[in-house]
């Protein structure tokens, strides 16, 4: 499976020195990796309950995640 390339998704940002360079929700410390391992085992509701998340902040994320999934970028010409 291809990487998303993050830097793609407005709703993140990835700053270095800040919570060492993950992908974190713009604005916050929160690491997407985190809110999409909790998606595993609790609702929506539950995870924007328990982190300081937006439910447009997930529906972002996760659309830009359905659609990467959907378009995947071009391969590379040379890997043919």
């Amino acid at each position: 499976m291809a990487t998303l390339d993050w830097s793609r998704c407005p709703a993140v940002e990835s700053i270095p020195g800040k919570v060492s360079g993950a992908w974190v929700f713009r604005g916050t410390r929160l690491p997407v990796a985190t809110v999409i391992e909790n998606l595993e085992d609790l609702s929506v509701e539950e995870v924007i309950a328990q982190f300081d998340v937006s439910r447009e902040q997930i529906a972002a994320v996760l659309d830009f995640v359905a659609e990467s999934l959907r378009d995947p970028a071009p391969a590379d010409a040379h890997s043919v």
